[in-house]
């Protein structure tokens, strides 16, 4: 199944909430919508810095992914990017794949 790393940052209201939730409850909820769309949570982890939250995860297709972001972001508590996370065999095949470029002024 594709690995995905999504990064997080919480709102005012969001911060809010996961204050009043505390973060098990944040993980319960963040797994529950993962597994929603068929994926799994491989990892969890709340930060400080750039981003509060970053969640490694596994769904079917990317299409789970997406959607699994658009529901998250929309509901406005915290901003959600998700990254396509590839192999290395991912990297091999990529690498033997031909492809025709031709850069600029060349």
């Amino acid at each position: 199944m594709p690995k995905y790393l999504a990064k997080a940052s919480y709102s005012v209201e969001g911060l809010k909430g996961l204050i009043n939730e505390g973060g098990t409850s944040r993980k319960n909820a963040i797994t529950e919508a993962i597994g929603s769309v068929g994926g799994t949570v491989e990892s969890l982890y709340f930060a400080f810095g750039e981003d509060d939250l970053y969640v490694i995860f596994e769904v079917p297709e990317r299409a789970n992914a997406t959607a699994l972001g658009m529901s998250i972001a929309s509901a406005g508590a915290i901003s959600w990017s998700t990254t396509a996370l590839l192999t290395p065999e991912e990297i091999d095949t990529a690498a033997s794949i031909p492809v025709s470029y031709r850069p600029p002024n060349a």
